[in-house]
C-alpha cells in the first residue's frame, strides 16, 4: 500500500490511546537460577496451554502518546481517511545519549505490509542525525511476535524486568524485556585514505547531490544548500582557491566552501572570510571527513594570509577545532546578537584582536527563494520531506 508518515504534533495528539492488542500461543519463558557461581538465566520460546490475548482494557495505565513523564518525546503515523493506523514515538534519553522508543503500533489491518519497518527506520534516522549511541525499548516476553520482529529489525536484547508491571510478572509469563539497536561503529579516516582537491566542473552535480544528501530534512523539510554551492560557485564573494572536496573510491564524499566576508565597525571594515556549506555524505559522517577538510582548508587561508573566520554552524562540533564564540571577539551578527552558533577562528595568534562590529556575510546566503530551490531540486532524485526534532520549522 501506499502511506506517508507524518509527525503526529504533541499538541493535536497528546493523550491518544494507542490500542495495542494481540493475542499469542507462545511465549518465551524466562527463569532464573541462584547457582554456586552467580545466576543461571534461561529464555526460552514456549507454546501456552490456549491462545493469550492482551489489550489496553486490561491496564490501569493503556499506552498513550505523549504521556507527561516523556519530557522530548516526538511521534510520527500513518494515517488513512484520517484515521491513526500506525505510530511510533521516542524519546530521548539524555543522561546515558540513547534513544528510546516508547510506542510502537501497527493496527492489525495493515501489519506485514512494511509499515512497521518504516517506523522504525524513522527512529534509526532520528538516532543516527543525534548521534544516539543506541536505541531502546521495551516489550513483554509474551509478546511473541514484536520479541521475533525486533531481532529482525538488528535489535537484541540487553536486560530485563522480573518484577516491572506485577510481582509475579515470571509466573504469568509477562517479563519485561529490554532491547537495544546499536549504530555501526565508524572507522575515523586518515588523511592519506581520502583525496582532498579543488573540484572540476565534471564534480558539480555530484557536490550538489551529496550536499542535498547531507542537510535533507536537518534544518528544515527538504533543504536549500546544494541550491547555495550552485549559486555560489557564480557569487563574485566566493573563494574557490580555498574551497575543496573529498573523494574516496571516486565518490565525492564532503565539501567546503568558502567565500568572502567582513565586520563593519561605524567607517572601518575589515575583511575576514567565512565558509557553509561544510558537509559530508550521510554514510560517512562520523569519519573524520569534514575535520580533515576543515584542517587542510584553515592552513591554506592561514597561508594567504586571512585573518580569522566567522560562521555560523553547530556549537557541539566547531568548539573541539578551536572555535571560539563571537563574543570573545568583539564581534556580533548583522542585527547585533551573539549565540552559541556564531563563532569565530584566529587563523594567526591574536589576527582579529583589532577587529570588531558587526558580520555581514555575502547576500547568497540569504538570496534562496523557496521556488527557485522546488525547480532546481528538480534535478535530483526525489527524496521524502520529513519533519525530525530539532528542526527550526
Amino acid at each position: 500500500m501506499d502511506y506517508e508518515i507524518i509527525h503526529l504534533p504533541k499538541d493535536k495528539w497528546k493523550g491518544t490511546i494507542i490500542p495495542i492488542k494481540y493475542t499469542t500461543d507462545k511465549y518465551y519463558d524466562v527463569t532464573v537460577n541462584k547457582t554456586d557461581k552467580g545466576f543461571a538465566i534461561d529464555i526460552e520460546k514456549k507454546d501456552f496451554n490456549e491462545p493469550v490475548t492482551h489489550s489496553p482494557e486490561e491496564c490501569d495505565f493503556p499506552d498513550k502518546l505523549y504521556q507527561d513523564h516523556w519530557e522530548n518525546a516526538y511521534a510520527w503515523g500513518v494515517m488513512v481517511d484520517d484515521e491513526l493506523i500506525a505510530t511510533i514515538e521516542t524519546d530521548e534519553e539524555l543522561w546515558s545519549n540513547r534513544l528510546r522508543i516508547t510506542e510502537l503500533w501497527v493496527s492489525e489491518k495493515y501489519q506485514r505490509q512494511g509499515i512497521g519497518h518504516a517506523l522504525i527506520e524513522m527512529a534509526k534516522e532520528q538516532a543516527r542525525r543525534e548521534r544516539r549511541r543506541a536505541i531502546i525499548l521495551e516489550t513483554q516476553s509474551c509478546n511473541v511476535n514484536a520479541v521475533d520482529f525486533y531481532q529482525h529489525e538488528g535489535f537484541t536484547l540487553i536486560g530485563m524486568d522480573t518484577c516491572c508491571y506485577r510481582n509475579n510478572d515470571l509466573k504469568r509469563k509477562e517479563v519485561r524485556l529490554e532491547f537495544g539497536w546499536f549504530p555501526e561503529e565508524k572507522k575515523r579516516l586518515n588523511r592519506e585514505e581520502v583525496e582532498i582537491r579543488m573540484e572540476t566542473r565534471d564534480d558539480w552535480y555530484n557536490v550538489e547531490l551529496m550536499t542535498q544528501h547531507a542537510f535533507w530534512n536537518k534544518h528544515h523539510l527538504g533543504c536549500d544548500e546544494h541550491y547555495l554551492v550552485h549559486k555560489l560557485r557564480q557569487d563574485k564573494d566566493y573563494l574557490p582557491e580555498l574551497s575543496r572536496i573529498a573523494v574516496k573510491n571516486r565518490e565525492v564524499i564532503g565539501c567546503i566552501m568558502y567565500s568572502k566576508a567582513k565586520v563593519i565597525d561605524g567607517e572601518s571594515t575589515h575583511e575576514i572570510i567565512t565558509f557553509g556549506p561544510l558537509c559530508v555524505e550521510p554514510k560517512w559522517q562520523g569519519c573524520g571527513v569534514g575535520e580533515l577538510l576543515l584542517r587542510e582548508t584553515m592552513k591554506l587561508a592561514a597561508d594567504k594570509g586571512y585573518k580569522g573566520i566567522v560562521i555560523f554552524g553547530e556549537p557541539e562540533y566547531y568548539p573541539r577545532i578551536g572555535f571560539k564564540t563571537c563574543d570573545n571577539f568583539n564581534i556580533t551578527t548583522a542585527d547585533g546578537k551573539n549565540f552559541d552558533a556564531f563563532m569565530g577562528f584566529e587563523l594567526a595568534k591574536d589576527s582579529m584582536k583589532d577587529i570588531k562590529g558587526k558580520f555581514y556575510e555575502s547576500e547568497v546566503f540569504v538570496d534562496l527563494p523557496k521556488e527557485e530551490v522546488e525547480e532546481y531540486n528538480k534535478k535530483f532524485p526525489k527524496l521524502e520531506k520529513l519533519r525530525f526534532p530539532g528542526q527550526w520549522d
